[in-house]
């Protein structure tokens, strides 16, 4: 079982930047993938970025592209995203997730955080 915790969510404003944290509670993070997920109100969740167990790949949704970095550091058992020129419709309450590939759906996942609010004003 692996307890994730994200933190790093907060008001900002647009063109603004953020970093995401997401810990987990176990040292066999490192044997899985990492994800994030946004969920705005009213919207499915969707895939933002993705890094394999050791880092050495990374995905993104063409929506972050450019602006986001996902990143990892095993000996802290931590997972980042880093956001930059943010943007209105970034905001959501963002999720992390953990599962064995670095995959854009939500049911390839097997663990999850509680998520933590981004509000980016205009």
């Amino acid at each position: 079982q692996v307890q994730l915790v994200e933190s790093g969510g907060r008001l900002v404003q647009a063109g603004g930047s953020l970093r995401l944290s997401c810990v987990a509670s176990t040292g066999t993070f490192k044997a899985y993938a990492g994800g994030w997920f946004r969920q705005a109100p009213g919207k499915e969740r969707e895939f933002v970025a993705a890094i394999t167990r050791l880092g050495y790949g990374t995905n993104y949704a063409d929506s972050v592209k450019g602006r986001f970095t996902i990143s990892r550091d095993n000996i802290m058992n931590t997972v980042y995203l880093q956001m930059n020129s943010l943007k209105p419709e970034d905001t959501a309450v963002y999720y992390c997730a953990a599962g064995p590939g670095a995959a854009m759906a939500p049911s390839a996942y097997n663990f999850w955080g509680q998520g933590t609010q981004v509000t980016v004003s205009s």
